[in-house]
């Protein structure tokens, strides 16, 4: 089975690629980050849009785990994470890929154990279950492998 995670902003999109064999062992398979340089807004969606459909296309996840949005104090940066997530929402429908959405908080508990582990935890955590040599980097793509190892615990749970 492979899972997609995605960890959605309109700066920084990061995604990452996991397999998990019946026996449950999780394998990296492929991480990024998509970047619009593009200036405005519909055009970084765009980007968004069109770099997810092709890493989609490229690796064809059974799933799709995206990060939920959270409620920050900059109302702002709420609403454009929410604009990238619907991009990644988009791109997932688009290919008929199923979609679960999963909160910071629970990522961060699934992975680290700690609902409020800071974002080097969860990186070292990460590198921990896939048996990388080295960090994943940048760090929003080790968010997104890290929404995909939650999947991969959490998927059969009711």
């Amino acid at each position: 089975m492979t899972i997609m995670g995605v960890d959605p902003g309109t700066r920084i999109t990061g995604y990452g690629i996991i397999s998990i064999a019946d026996d449950g062992a999780m394998k990296y398979i492929a991480c990024g980050a998509i970047i619009p340089k593009e200036k405005t807004l519909p055009e970084k969606l765009l980007k968004i849009f069109n770099e997810l459909c092709a890493v989609i296309k490229k690796y064809k996840p059974c799933s799709i785990a995206v990060e939920e949005v959270f409620f920050a104090k900059n109302v702002r940066s709420t609403v454009m994470i929410g604009e990238a997530r619907s991009a990644a929402l988009i791109a997932a429908a688009r290919a008929g890929v199923p979609v679960a959405n999963y909160p910071p908080a629970e990522v961060k508990k699934t992975v680290a154990g700690n609902g409020m582990a800071e974002k080097k935890q969860v990186q070292l955590m990460v590198k921990l279950h896939l048996r990388l040599n080295e960090l994943p980097e940048p760090i929003d793509a080790s968010d997104a492998l890290a929404i995909a190892i939650c999947h991969g615990f959490l998927r059969n749970l009711p």
